[in-house]
């Protein structure tokens, strides 16, 4: 059973910084697609970023350039820093992993004020 534990979430303002991380605790195999997104107050879950097999990174447009996802991929880590935040980021960030069948973890809340 693999688990996703997400943190790093916060309150912060227009411009500044935030780094989230996740980590899979017990896992003893390497996942290949690992990745984040996040889901806005009223809106649908959206992907921020992620890593495919392959190691192939996708980003969503709005966030090119100013997020940057990265990981340890042979301890199933993956980082999510975010720089220039803006208001339209804010939401519930949500780890995610594919292993034979889609995995999320419980989320962390990201709110920037203007």
């Amino acid at each position: 059973q693999v688990r996703l534990v997400e943190s790093g979430g916060g309150l912060v303002q227009t411009g500044e910084s935030l780094r989230l991380s996740c980590v899979t605790p017990g896992t003893t195999f390497v996942i290949d697609s690992m990745g984040w997104y996040r889901q806005a107050p009223g809106k649908q879950r959206e992907l921020v970023a992620t890593f495919r097999r392959g190691n192939t990174i996708d980003y969503a447009d709005d966030v090119k350039g100013r997020f940057t996802i990265s990981r340890n991929k042979s301890r199933n880590q993956v980082y999510l820093q975010m720089n220039r935040l803006k208001p339209d980021d804010t939401g519930v960030y949500y780890c995610y992993a594919f292993f034979f069948k889609d995995i999320w973890g419980q989320g962390t809340q990201v709110t920037v004020s203007s």
